[in-house]
């Protein structure tokens, strides 16, 4: 008598999983597209100040490139603010704030804040990445179906992580990476089991085939470089050292000038959108390396002599670039403005060495290669996710064993010096201004044993 009914429950459940499998298939189809999409026309809007050039030049055009900027800026900032607040910054800590049930997704107008509030920022030069717009744009379409489709509360959370999976796989071409920031990053928030894991692997796989067949399938940032020799391996352990120091300054900068923002907001709430917009459209046109994203700097830097008073210079600029505008209360990321960042750290790091060891010994790029996981790491305190990210945008395989011991030195590194993840001190301080109590906030197992 028990036969019939254990087949019973188990068609119900492998229906259950199809459905489920389906649903994710869909969140990764439709963001996909929709992120490709989103790419595209920033890429092609990107182009306004070569069109401005072509019109005025000189002081009147590093005038005319600051306004436009400021415009923007001030525009979009007051668009999210009127319409969808939550909207602003990265978007990750409001999944992850959804995903423990202490944040809703407000898809509805979300998604197309979201969107045209994304495309405006960032190309108007704001030093942003692409990946929080198509990470919140993921989890919004993926609150979308859970609404549509009467769904668990452990398959809505299972399809936000899919839908952030598949926002991530979009932006950067990266599956595999995707995959490993929803395990490693929201390991507290994630429900674990069999059709959440599936769910994400698909999501994130047809995401990354709707973005090869709309954007190409060479890897975002494709560079070739040697094998480092083992012997420089502790070079590179020193390189993560470096960048944990670096990482816990950045983190500590993109806090307290975001907060300040807020603060100043309150008493004159347009006012640090306009500067920040001036200076960056000012920048623009006087060192363009020095803004936007940064996907471009990462290519060039990656395939010309760049000296290192140069380099030193950059990292300065785009160090600080990259906290003002996150600071703007505009969406954007800040895993591509950490990138070029970290590249440009990596290849002086490269270059001094390379003066100290006979020639053709060290090579600047594989250490520019390895300070983009470093970084990474640093920051988000995610290397596994370092190591994989920098190698699928790369194709620099080679660089697998000279990453992981950048990655994890990094990682342990911003530990020692008492450096919270990025996207736990954000949440931490969205859920404080929504008046939820620290008690009910998720910490990671690292900071209760530490």
């Amino acid at each position: 008598m028990t036969r019939p009914d254990n087949e019973d429950l188990e068609g119900r459940d492998r229906r259950g999983e199809t459905r489920y499998i389906t649903m994710a298939a869909i969140v990764g189809l439709v963001t996909g597209t929709i992120g490709s999409v989103f790419h595209l026309v920033i890429d092609r809007l990107s182009l306004w100040p070569s069109a401005l050039g072509r019109h005025i030049d000189g002081p009147l055009l590093v005038a005319a490139a600051a306004l436009v900027t400021m415009i923007v800026t001030v525009a979009m900032v007051a668009i999210v603010r009127r319409y969808a607040p939550e909207a602003a910054g990265s978007g990750v800590q409001e999944i992850e704030g959804a995903m423990s049930n202490l944040r809703t997704v407000h898809w509805r107008r979300v998604l197309p804040v979201k969107f045209f509030t994304g495309i405006g920022a960032l190309s108007s030069g704001l030093v942003l990445g692409r990946e929080g717009p198509t990470i919140h744009i993921g989890a919004s379409i993926a609150a979308a179906t859970s609404d549509y489709i009467k769904v668990s509360d452990t398959e809505r959370r299972g399809l936000l992580g899919a839908g952030a999976a598949a926002g991530l796989a979009c932006a950067f071409n990266a599956p595999l990476a995707a995959v490993l920031f929803i395990i490693e990053e929201t390991h507290n928030q994630f429900p674990y089991n069999f059709r959440s894991y599936m769910g994400v692997i698909i999501a994130a796989f047809c995401s990354t085939v709707m973005t090869e067949v709309i954007g190409g399938k060479a890897p975002d940032f494709a560079m070739a470089v040697a094998t480092p020799a083992l012997l420089l391996l502790p070079a590179f352990v020193v390189l993560g050292a470096v960048l944990g120091v670096i990482g816990v300054a950045l983190n500590a900068s993109l806090m307290h000038v975001s907060g300040f923002t807020i603060a100043l907001g309150k008493r004159a709430p347009y006012l640090a959108p306009a500067v920040i917009g001036l200076g960056i459209g000012a920048l623009f046109i006087l060192f363009p390396r020095a803004v936007t994203g940064g996907e471009n700097v990462i290519v060039a830097l990656a395939r010309e002599h760049v000296v290192l008073s140069a380099l030193l210079l950059l990292a300065v600029l785009r160090f600080i670039t990259m906290v003002v505008s996150y600071s703007a209360g505009t969406p954007g990321g800040i895993f591509a403005p950490m990138l070029a960042l970290a590249i440009a750290v990596g290849l002086a790091f490269g270059s001094v060495l390379d003066g100290f060891l006979p020639q053709d010994t060290a090579i600047p790029l594989a250490f520019g290669i390895a300070a983009m996981g470093g970084l990474f790491s640093a920051s988000v305190r995610a290397p596994v996710v370092g190591v994989a990210l920098t190698l699928e945008l790369t194709g620099a395989y080679t660089m697998t064993l000279p990453l992981i011991a950048t990655c994890v030195t990094a990682n342990i590194a911003a530990r020692w010096l008492g450096g919270q993840p990025i996207y736990e001190q954000l949440l931490e301080r969205t859920l404080k201004q929504a008046g939820i109590h620290p008690e009910r906030m998720p910490h990671r197992p690292e900071s209760e044993l530490g």
